[in-house]
């Protein structure tokens, strides 16, 4: 399978792809690693992820070349993917000796109730190309604190960066003695994910990726009863009311919408502006998208780097015909860039599109960089448009108003799992919980409780008298 580079379509590597024995033998090797795993102590677990962030750190710039080389990712950019990884570790080591069960009150005599958390077994781990290095570390570092042992699928699109990551895990288990087999890349399409999806012998599958892909993946586990954890499409919107500070959100406008060339699931691709300062606000945005350097991100000053394929491209182009056809005029941007840019790359220029509202185009997601801009009246207006896609991952409003913020971040305001004031919809934090609602999946990674997707609870009773009490006053003598 061959490996290109977004920057060029060059081919940059080749990589093996797992037939179906090999994915089955990944899963049994897996599988055995974790029976030897889970009885290590989680401190000592934790030391595992410690030894990784030491490599990751280490080889920092190394493994944001590949990034680069690979995704088309700015420097700075790739960069902060791989310290991603790092936080993560951290997160991860300190989890190690915070994995915290319950006491409960029993309502029994001489009885104790308790929580416990045990690992769950085999994680399998289904990534997209965008965050090809970051979302594996996400569950991959929790579940190896967890006591689990992980089966991975990367995106085709991101087979060499996965493979980078896997050289640094390998060297990692060695040093630390870990079990063998306690990790696995198996490369491959969609093929090799149905695989995984499929097998009982794989008790989670987190998958990340579009909300076609998650719906196969939670058919399939579920139809063996499985457990998924998914991260799916987002659609998001901010709302920049008449009181904001319109310097402070066009700067995060910029970046959440135009940033990682429009394909990142958190992308800004909804503006939701009060109909007073919509024309100062486009007026703005229109010329700092005029000032954004497109072109080849290993050169100086490049903001925006090139879409990942042809494929990209003919989504943005025909949803930026549909825009047009529903009733709305492009303000700037949307043609493809051909002059200073590498060939046989794709790259484009990110367009603002005003619409009347949420016509049928702005509902779905488009994973390139269009950002459609609307006007509303009353705030509640703005908060019914918002959430009236099926997407619901991120969301942001600005406003120096603090009725106005307390009401969007309450549950009459927005539906998203991640809700911001005064901040973007892009670049989050491993420290809280990382995931969306509704056709975004409802599943939860990185930092906060997301732990507890990778273990199962076992609640346990113990009886420290002398006879035997049974809950709700039951009675039955023998």
């Amino acid at each position: 399978m061959n490996c290109r580079s977004a920057i060029d379509g060059s081919i940059i590597g080749e990589v093996k792809e797992a037939s179906a024995a090999e994915v089955q033998q990944a899963i049994e090797q897996a599988s055995a690693a974790a029976l030897q795993w889970r009885v290590v102590p989680a401190p000592v677990r934790g030391q595992l992820v410690r030894h990784i962030a030491d490599l990751a750190r280490s080889r920092k710039g190394e493994l944001a070349q590949v990034i680069v080389r690979e995704i088309g990712k700015i420097p700075s950019e790739a960069e902060g993917e791989v310290q991603e990884w790092i936080d993560i570790c951290d997160f991860a080591c300190g989890l190690s000796r915070q994995l915290y069960g319950l006491t409960i009150a029993s309502e029994r005599p001489k009885h104790r109730m308790m929580e416990q958390w045990h690992p769950l077994g085999v994680v399998g781990v289904i990534t997209a190309f965008n965050f090809p290095m970051a979302v594996w570390a996400w569950n991959a570092m929790l579940a190896l604190v967890c006591g689990d042992s992980v089966v991975w699928k990367p995106s085709e699109k991101g087979a060499l960066c996965a493979e980078a990551v896997h050289r640094v895990m390998g060297e990692a288990l060695r040093l630390s003695g870990a079990p063998a087999g306690l990790c696995h890349l198996v490369q491959g399409g969609a093929e090799v994910g149905r695989l995984l999806a499929e097998s009982g012998d794989v008790p989670l599958v987190s998958a990340t990726g579009s909300v076609a892909m998650g719906r196969q993946v939670a058919i399939a586990v579920g139809e063996r009863l499985g457990r998924c954890l998914l991260e799916l499409g987002g659609n998001n919107a901010m709302i920049v009311a008449s009181s904001a500070d319109l310097q402070l959100a066009l700067q995060s406008i910029v970046f959440a919408a135009a940033g990682t060339a429009g394909q990142r699931c958190t992308t800004l691709r909804r503006l939701i502006v009060q109909e007073s300062v919509l024309p100062k606000l486009e007026e703005l945005l229109q010329d700092a998208y005029g000032r954004l350097v497109i072109g080849d991100p290993r050169e100086a000053g490049v903001l925006v780097g090139p879409l990942i394929d042809e494929g990209a491209w003919l989504s943005m182009r025909a949803a930026l015909d549909a825009a047009v056809s529903q009733g709305g005029s492009v303000l700037c941007g949307g043609e493809r860039v051909t002059s200073g840019v590498p060939a046989g790359g794709v790259y484009v220029r990110p367009a603002i599109v005003r619409v009347p509202g949420n016509i049928a185009v702005v509902r779905e997601e488009t994973f390139a960089p269009i950002l459609y801009a609307m006007s509303y009246r009353e705030l509640d207006e703005a908060i019914a448009l918002q959430n009236g896609v099926r997407q619901g991952l991120s969301s942001a409003i600005f406003t120096n108003d603090v009725r106005e913020a307390e009401w969007f971040l309450s549950g009459s305001g927005s539906d998203c799992g991640i809700a911001n004031v005064n901040i973007g919809t892009s670049g989050a934090e491993i420290g809280g919980a990382f995931g969306g609602e509704k056709d975004t999946g409802g599943g939860r990674e990185s930092g906060s409780d997301a732990w507890k997707a990778y273990m199962r609870r076992s609640t346990n009773t113990i009886n420290y008298g002398r006879e035997t009490a049974l809950a709700q006053n039951v009675r039955f003598t023998v």
